[in-house]
């Protein structure tokens, strides 16, 4: 038996596993099916990290987490976890090849991704013009003007957070009303910087050797197509977390999540199971930021040290 498991190995599960090997915990196993890093290492550039001045690819930049993180004992099983259960105070790691392992805690950080569109060029050019976090990739649009695919809440929010630097925001969306509140619709609607295509949608994304250069919209009312000249486009129809190891066989969750599926957990990211653990952009409110991600790994691992402590001895 395991004292703590880990399950996902991007920055959360990294972070994670660093502080509970350093703080102690013995025995503590990164379930990776891959190699550690996560989705952040397909990033092109990474210039957001306090601390690291260089501007360097997602892949370079986890390099280091992997050598430091091995370094204290921490030990990375690659395979695929199938499910998480719980008996009594045990927890069970089922794994693809049939494998069960026991674990006295877990620490989830399986993570998501966004949704894609199946746009012609979306593939092509992803991280290359196409992205999916405003925060991220804003600042290389400086002065430039960019489009926003999307009608909900975060599409326009991200379009808002754009016009603090770019020139201008195209906010395309196939319908001519938006699913955002109210609220934020009125935000939207009153800054200067945004100009609505609605009812759009967007038929090609358009690029060369460089990333993208244009894309191809279609209004729905009068099918007409239109070429706008942009850099970048920011797709925001979609979040899908990573949550199918805490399906049970009897279809519940091991433990509370809400309706989109994000795992609810409290500041110290506990879930409503006594030793299992939610980190990064698997729970609710997650940033889906390094650096956020990095900082709910290690508040995780603090709180299972706890746990195991007055639970294990």
């Amino acid at each position: 038996m395991i004292d703590l498991a880990i399950i996902g190995g991007g920055p959360a599960g990294l972070s994670a596993g660093l502080y509970a090997t350093r703080g102690g915990i013995k025995d503590v196993v990164l379930f990776e099916k891959g190699m550690p890093g996560g989705q952040i290492t397909g990033s092109s550039e990474i210039e957001n990290y306090p601390g690291v001045k260089e501007i360097v690819s997602g892949l370079d930049f986890m390099q280091p987490w992997q050598e430091q993180c091995f370094r204290f004992g921490l030990k990375h099983q690659m395979v695929e976890v199938s499910q998480v259960s719980k008996e009594e105070k045990i927890f069970k790691i089922h794994q693809n090849d049939g494998k069960i392992i026991e674990a006295k805690s877990v620490i989830v950080t399986t993570g998501g991704r966004p949704k894609k569109t199946g746009i012609k060029g979306e593939n092509e050019f992803w991280g290359k013009g196409v992205s999916t976090c405003a925060t991220c990739d804003g600042f290389f649009y400086k002065n430039k003007e960019v489009a926003v695919l999307g009608g909900g809440d975060t599409a326009l929010e991200e379009a808002i957070f754009l016009t603090k630097m770019c020139k201008k925001v195209y906010l395309i969306h196939r319908r001519g009303e938006f699913r955002a509140a109210p609220i934020t619709v009125e935000h939207a609607k009153s800054n200067n910087k945004i100009e609505f295509l609605i009812p759009n949608t967007v038929e090609e994304i358009k690029g060369d050797v460089s990333g993208v250069n244009s894309i191809l919209i279609k209004n729905l009312q009068t099918n007409k197509i239109q070429e706008l000249e942009v850099p970048g486009i920011f797709i925001f129809v979609g979040y899908e977390v990573n949550n199918n190891i805490l399906k049970q066989d009897n279809g519940n969750m091991l433990c509370k999540c809400d309706e989109f599926g994000s795992v609810i957990v409290d500041l110290s990211m506990k879930t409503n199971i006594e030793g299992l653990f939610a980190a990064g952009d698997i729970r609710i409110k997650a940033s889906k930021q390094v650096i956020c991600a990095a900082g709910d790994g290690a508040t995780a691992a603090i709180e299972a040290i706890a746990y195991l402590d007055h639970k294990f001895k």
